[in-house]
Formats: C-alpha cells, sequence, structure tokens
C-alpha cells in the first residue's frame, strides 16, 4: 500500500468536507448522507490502482481456460 497515496487523499477528503459542511448544514439529513457516502467511495476507490487491474475478460479467460482443452 502506498502510504502516501492514503494520506494524501485522506487529506483531500478532510479539506473537501471543511470547505461543504457550512454549505451542507442547512440542508436536510439525507443529502448530508448522500454527500459522505459518495466521498467516501470516491476515496475507497482511489486507493487502488484501476487502470493496472485486469477487466472481467481476464476473469473470464481463466475460469474458463481449463475447459478449452476439454472442448477442442
Amino acid at each position: 500500500m502506498k502510504w502516501g497515496l492514503l494520506l494524501g487523499m485522506s487529506t483531500l477528503v478532510g479539506l473537501m468536507i471543511m470547505y461543504e459542511w457550512p454549505k451542507l448544514k442547512s440542508l436536510p439529513k439525507k443529502d448530508k448522507l448522500s454527500f459522505f457516502v459518495l466521498v467516501f467511495i470516491g476515496w475507497f476507490l482511489s486507493l487502488f490502482d484501476l487502470p493496472n487491474l485486469p477487466g472481467p475478460t481476464s476473469m473470464i479467460e481463466s475460469l474458463f481456460k481449463p475447459f478449452s482443452k476439454m472442448l477442442e
């Protein structure tokens, strides 16, 4: 895990919440909850190296590779 990335993204999320909180105070509870959920999802996904993760095609290939010999 890249600790610099974790610390940097956590800092940015904290700053973003501090900046938006005065505007969120007057909004209903649902809006606050949806804001925090979306920010948390974005923070969580930023911790992964998404461009270099294998896609669904490689998963399907690894699942069906043993069957290819039987079907030939």
